[in-house]
């Protein structure tokens, strides 16, 4: 039996959020999904629009919002490099912008507060495998730097939030994860190979394929997040969150070949600036804490992210150029005085942008 705690999910209709909310409705929270939809979609979520527990509102967290809610979870950002990426300005005010407003509405309410913060945090590492008090070799000028160091800074508002006005905590580092529901397109390995094994197009490896990641699949992650956001008031993080499980991504391509029966050969390019050569997380104070490890072996969690692709692929048209082109509708902004505003004139990605 769980306590029915109202619960905010930001980013809650993207591949990690959707999960969350389907996790939370099953032990018994009613959960309101927030999203603008850049990288999230209604299709994740479709199928819990009649749940008499769930609420769905569209909205861009760079603009305040004001809910009554005993819990958030900020997931919202987009969270691989050909999302991020595109537009990067946006990407360190979705985390900046968007930390504040959810620690200004936590502090508010009352509400605890869980930010979904990154691996990234730690860049290239010279500590391996990587602990939560290492303090991480960030290139702060470089392309990837509006997503790693729009999350440390992040971290660093949670932690003054909670320091100076008391605010109820939580942040968890997520290493690379994996399951049903990513995105096509969203430039991640996993993904890559699947859809390209599945396509029987050339397998693109970045680098010599030596680089090394560990990839924990979805449920495990989700586990970990709502197992943080249940401990006692002293455990704030941060909290490593992944698989420590150790693959060369040469390994991970050979091993979506064979699964697929795909006839793909395997092609490299120049790795890009600033890509991680190692990633693994030390997750002792996960475990310790938590009680938390990940149960789900890679080949078991890479064959249920196949089946659904290949569902997907068969049955659908993806458009692998997005997000460029593509328009998205206008937002739905919530004010002050409670009403409703769509933003509608065009941006970047259909949506008006503050500046």
């Amino acid at each position: 039996m769980h306590d029915r705690k109202p619960a905010l999910v930001t980013g809650g209709a993207g591949f990690l959020g959707s999960f969350l909310c389907e996790r939370l409705l099953k032990d018994g929270h009613d959960v309101i999904c927030v999203d603008n939809y850049f990288t999230g979609s209604r299709d994740n979520i479709h199928h819990l629009l009649d749940h008499p527990r769930f609420e769905l509102i569209r909205h861009d967290v760079t603009f305040p919002l004001y809910l009554e809610v005993d819990e958030i979870y900020n997931l919202a950002c987009p969270a691989s490099p050909v999302h991020y990426q595109y537009d990067p300005v946006q990407t360190v005010k979705t985390n900046v912008h968007g930390a504040i407003n959810m620690l200004g509405l936590a502090k508010r309410t009352g509400a605890r507060i869980f930010q979904a913060s990154t691996s990234e945090v730690y860049g290239d590492p010279a500590v391996h495998p990587q602990t939560e008090d290492y303090r991480g070799s960030v290139n702060p000028t470089g392309p990837r730097a509006c997503y790693d160091e729009g999350k440390r800074c992040a971290e660093t508002l949670f932690f003054d939030y909670h320091r100076q006005y008391g605010v109820d905590i939580r942040v968890a580092r997520i290493f690379n994860t994996y399951g049903p529901r990513m995105h096509p397109n969203d430039g991640r390995v996993v993904s890559n190979f699947i859809v390209q094994a599945l396509r029987n197009e050339p397998i693109t490896i970045f680098g010599d394929g030596s680089q090394t990641r560990s990839f924990c699949y979805v449920d495990d992650l989700i586990e970990g997040f709502v197992r943080l956001m249940a401990a006692p008031d002293d455990v704030t993080g941060p909290v490593n969150l992944g698989n420590p499980g150790e693959f060369e991504v040469r390994q991970l391509a050979e091993m979506v070949v064979d699964m697929t029966g795909s006839r793909s050969p395997i092609v490299y390019k120049p790795l890009p600036v600033d890509d991680p050569t190692r990633r693994r997380p030390d997750i002792t104070r996960a475990s310790q804490q938590l009680g938390w490890q990940p149960t789900v072996p890679l080949h078991e969690g890479l064959g249920k992210t196949i089946a659904y692709f290949d569902q997907k692929l068969s049955s659908t048209v993806v458009d692998m150029q997005w997000p460029a082109g593509r328009v998205r509708e206008p937002v739905l902004s919530i004010m002050g005085n409670g009403s409703y505003m769509l933003r509608g004139a065009m941006g970047v990605d259909g949506a008006r942008r503050p500046t």
